[in-house]
């Protein structure tokens, strides 16, 4: 493959890329109550980013002369803690806001377990199928058939109770959802003539699996076409 055809395909997926994006933009602010939550999201954010500017006190500073303290709403409650205290007088409003780092982190990073595992494996079962396929599917199926609760207390309880091996646990939990979806698309993909035609023409497993199977789940088939190969 000369380099003029390298440079061409190469700006060919990333303007389709690119369209993918615009068109996701397109579509998600037509739903109002996505863009809230995006305003959300993003408010929480912000709120983790700038935790010391924001807090009042520090996460773990003790005021020995305010135990147990109302909200300011509530009598007996204090401007100076605005939501209170706990039993050992630590800002409950500081507390919160700092907590802001540990909750988005965690889910943070619960995503992207899930999702690359979960996308790994219905890559490889969906493409790979026989035995391969039979293994993954039956072990997602035992873990869909464990409720969620008990099968993230029991992951908790072999690897040892810390936040990274909570976070273990829950991506473990929602691992089975995105093989399941994964392996759906990469089945429906895999039927196609596209792929039947390269196979034909002497492609490599690697090669369907890794341009066209991947590729073409991240975009739509009226911009990623087999001309492009």
């Amino acid at each position: 493959m000369s380099s003029s055809e390298t440079v061409s395909q190469k700006s060919f997926f990333e303007s389709t890329q690119w369209q993918v994006i615009k068109e996701f933009w397109f579509f998600f602010r037509q739903n109002k109550g996505a863009v809230a939550g995006l305003a959300v999201i993003l408010g929480f954010i912000l709120v983790a980013i700038f935790a010391p500017l924001l807090a009042p006190y520090g996460p773990a500073q003790v005021n020995p002369e305010a135990f147990r303290l109302h909200p300011v709403w509530v009598e007996g409650g204090t401007w100076a803690h605005i939501l209170g205290t706990d039993d050992l007088g630590r800002d409950l409003l500081s507390r919160l806001i700092y907590g802001a780092r540990v909750s988005l982190g965690v889910g943070f990073f619960v995503v992207i377990l899930a999702v690359s595992a979960g996308t790994a494996l219905g890559l490889l079962a969906g493409y790979r199928g026989g035995w391969i396929d039979t293994v993954i599917m039956r072990g997602v199926d035992i873990l869909m058939s464990l409720p969620s609760i008990l099968l993230a207390i029991v992951v908790v309880a072999i690897l040892g109770p810390s936040l990274s091996n909570a976070v273990i646990a829950v991506s473990v939990v929602e691992i089975p959802k995105f093989v399941r979806l994964v392996r759906a698309a990469v089945l429906t993909e895999k039927s196609k003539v596209y792929v039947m035609a390269s196979q034909s023409f002497g492609a490599s497993h690697w090669l369907i699996f890794y341009l066209i199977v991947w590729l073409l789940l991240l975009c739509r088939e009226r911009w990623c076409s087999v001309t492009a190969f």
